[in-house]
């Protein structure tokens, strides 16, 4: 009988994850899963650098040599007693290392097995490397993120690794779960950050489609074409965001700001945005990024401090809904799981004594 690791609950406890660690989306996917309950042990290759910017947090990570035999010949017996396999290594890696899709199965037919790549594992790309940035380029997504006639301006890799990568990878997994549930067999899914990208966008290419939505950026209602959808600097050279898209919302900010009646009139009318993008301009600075943050606070201005990455941690908000944990951002529903050792982890899946001894040896 599988003992259970001593840690709060959460909604994954119980579900076994090995996870071939890669870089970016796939940890971001494994520190989910841990962070929902999963029992996650993750391997590294020696030489792989260790740390992933806080992404390998959760879980045991631990290094082995997966080109040695005697090795494969354990993680073999792991993946026999796993849930799912999380990989993230480039297509045709795991197969030579005798650990594809196909190997699995032949052990463990109920495993689910996530591949995580930038392009998937078909396609005239397939094989080529790339970062966030590439993939979002092809997706539209990426020339969506500009001011009208400047360059696009990539959100860190926020939008591709995490959003289109990490999170459409637990997402499938979740699902492959629920359906193993009733058809007692795992599933192979292939996810790629350009596709979950793509479809990140839906609204945009909807709107498009309907011509609500133009190719040339920042000229639409939510790409800062609108002058009631920006940022604006401040007297003291920091920001403002301003999203008050709605006739009620932009009234309050109207008010909060000071704009003239001529100002307020032109709204509605494209042809008038230069002259009340000016008005919102000067009227930002007459006072500073958190004078406004003050004012605005408790009204549907619509209108929030741009904040740095040492000051969010220190917003109300933040601070009242425990945003963060020890420096780093908290799991937004359940618990974060403390990490246990990887000889405690297998353990808990009941596997023999003798490759839970294996395990314990590894480091």
């Amino acid at each position: 009988m599988a003992e259970s690791l001593d840690r709060p609950p959460g909604p994954l406890r119980g579900v076994r994850v090995l996870e071939l660690l890669g870089i970016g989306p796939e940890p971001f996917a494994g520190m989910l899963m841990a962070d929902l309950g999963a029992d996650v042990l993750a391997l590294r290759r020696p030489g792989q650098v260790p740390g992933g910017g806080g992404l390998e947090r959760g879980r045991p990570v631990v290094s082995v040599n997966l080109k040695d035999p005697a090795t494969v010949e354990v993680v073999s017996g792991l993946v026999a007693s796993a849930d799912v396999l999380l990989e993230g290594y480039r297509p045709g890696v795991a197969e030579r290392l005798g650990l594809g899709p196909k190997d699995c199965h032949a052990i463990n037919p109920r495993l689910v097995y996530g591949r995580m790549t930038g392009w998937g594992q078909t396609g005239p790309l397939a094989a080529t490397a790339g970062h966030d940035i590439t993939y979002i380029a092809v997706t539209g997504a990426l020339h969506a993120a500009a001011r009208h006639g400047r360059p696009p301006t990539p959100p860190a890799n926020l939008l591709g690794d995490f959003g289109g990568g990490g999170m459409y990878l637990v997402t499938a997994v979740l699902a492959a779960l629920v359906e193993r549930a009733h058809t007692g067999t795992g599933r192979v899914l292939d996810v790629a950050i350009a596709d979950g990208t793509t479809y990140l966008a839906s609204m945009l290419y909807g709107m498009h489609r309907d011509g609500r939505w133009q190719d040339e950026a920042g000229t639409n209602l939510l790409d800062t074409g609108a002058p009631y959808y920006d940022v604006y600097a401040c007297a003291d050279g920091r920001y403002v965001a301003i999203g008050a898209l709605e006739p009620q919302f932009f009234a309050a900010l109207a008010d909060l700001l000071g704009l003239s009646a001529a100002a307020r009139e032109g709204r509605d009318d494209p042809a008038r945005w230069p002259a009340l993008r000016a008005a919102i301009a000067a009227a930002v600075l007459t006072r500073s990024r958190d004078e406004w943050a003050a004012l605005a606070a408790g009204t549907d201005a619509c209108l929030a401090p741009v904040l740095n990455l040492s000051e969010a941690p220190r917003h109300g908000q933040a601070v009242a809904r425990g945003t963060f944990a020890d420096g780093m951002p908290r799991l937004p529903i359940g618990h974060a799981t403390a990490t246990a050792s990887a000889a405690d982890v297998v353990r808990a899946w009941g596997v023999t004594p003798e490759l839970a001894a294996a395990v314990a040896g590894w480091r």
